[in-house]
């Protein structure tokens, strides 16, 4: 017993690593939004497709991957997630010498697709590394990681790409070196330093997950990579009501939580007025919010059940989002940092509250649950439409991610109850 223990802390530990690194990924894509709005002369709509090209991934790529983890295993999975998402960061530099908005919407693609494999095996992964009764809290755990790269993310990496120049061809100075152009080359460069510290990082760790051991997972009758006479992915699972419930509460909990993501650094710079350093500070208070909000919530998950947490903490955001859409402006900057808190359980309590008593269907419900981010590629550019529709009433947007939550509600209050 105390052997599996030590191979399941092991395996743990390595799974860990992957909640922080796909969190650092994710979590540079508001700080890049902004960065390519200045650079390419784009709208908050047309800035906001880059979360979609990055989140479409994860509507496309669930099943595949689930299929071949099926096939191989979730170690085969991961150390295949990570060279492909290397391989992306690298991009980065042809793409400075392009400078084409469509050549940055391919690349996040590319990285999205090997943080759609991370994500497709860690999650399941931690759920049946233990003792069911507690997948819930240990999935908060790892994700507790995954806020720790958020925060890292947006408080100091953010720092390395945003200049704090906030030109149009109008407004460059006539003694700026070599002009627009020049200045576009300059903030395209500021884009490359974090891709390549993140593409070394995760050749590093793809290297450490080959010569490393993880305990093959026994799910229903079959152990992982022995698949005779089963499917491969498995479309029924989808009876389930819980787990329906769940992918559509993951839909709409995703898709509210990037919007919001996304569009934290315009609605600072553009719409309240704060300059590229104030905003990127506050947007680092924003994900230590999210952090401190899931280690709060993991603890608190030891004495109250998580689907009461997820409906306490939705109906709060619910009223937060009400704050913004009333006042907007500072006051609705500071909403936005209790929204980041409460939101911070919403995820991981959803998606292993899912896949609970799925068994050998396990790596299927996961596959649906992760193409649930397909909410991403939706409401944030809906949100971002409405704030270039209405630009003298830009917070009526953040109607989006009200509704988004009142789903989330429902899903802790009814839609989680295993009943089929």
């Amino acid at each position: 017993m105390n052997n599996n223990k030590n191979k399941y802390t092991v395996a743990l530990a390595l799974i860990f690593s992957l909640f922080f690194i796909w969190a650092i990924s994710s979590n540079l894509l508001p700080t890049m939004i902004r960065q390519l709005m200045k650079t390419f002369e784009l709208s908050a709509f047309e800035a906001s497709l880059t979360e979609a090209s990055y989140w479409m991934a994860y509507f496309i790529f669930p099943i595949p991957i689930a299929m071949f983890m099926k096939r191989y295993s979730y170690k085969a999975g991961i150390i295949v997630g990570l060279l492909i998402a290397a391989a992306g960061g690298l991009l980065f530099f042809p793409a400075a010498i392009i400078q084409q908005y469509w050549a940055y919407l391919g690349i996040f693609f590319i990285i999205a697709t090997g943080m759609c494999f991370l994500e497709t095996a860690a999650n399941p992964y931690v759920t049946v590394l233990g003792d069911p009764e507690t997948a819930p809290r240990r999935l908060n755990l790892a994700q507790s990681f995954n806020g720790l790269g958020a925060f890292i993310a947006a408080m100091f990496l953010s720092k390395l790409v945003l200049s704090g120049s906030d030109y149009t061809r109008e407004t460059i100075p006539a003694d700026y070196p070599g002009g627009w152009e020049g200045f576009v080359q300059f903030e395209t460069d500021a884009m490359k330093l974090p891709y390549l510290i993140l593409a070394a990082i995760l050749i590093i760790i793809a290297l450490v997950f080959v010569f490393s051991h993880l305990p093959k997972i026994k799910e229903g009758e079959h152990e992982e990579g022995n698949v005779k006479g089963e499917k491969l992915i498995d479309f029924g699972v989808l009876k389930r009501s819980h787990l329906r419930w769940g992918v559509i509460a993951q839909f709409f909990y995703n898709g509210g939580q990037t919007a919001i993501n996304a569009m934290f650094l315009i609605y600072c710079c553009k719409y309240v007025g704060l300059s590229e350093s104030t905003a990127t500070t506050y947007f680092g208070f924003y994900m230590l919010a999210f952090l401190l909000g899931r280690w709060i919530g993991t603890m608190l998950m030891v004495k109250f059940r998580p689907q009461n947490m997820l409906v306490v903490y939705a109906i709060v955001n619910i009223a937060l989002c009400g704050v913004i859409m009333a006042f907007g402006g500072m006051i609705g900057l500071y909403a936005m940092l209790g929204v980041s808190f409460f939101m911070s359980i919403m995820y991981p309590t959803q998606f292993s509250l899912a896949l609970e008593g799925l068994g050998g269907k396990t790596k299927s419900g996961s596959a649906f649950l992760v193409m649930a981010i397909v909410g991403n590629v939706v409401l944030p550019p809906l949100t971002g439409h409405l704030m270039d529709s209405y630009p003298t009433v830009y917070y009526v947007a953040y109607i989006i991610p009200l509704i988004c939550f009142i789903f989330c509600a429902y899903y802790g209050w009814k839609g989680y109850k295993v009943v089929d």
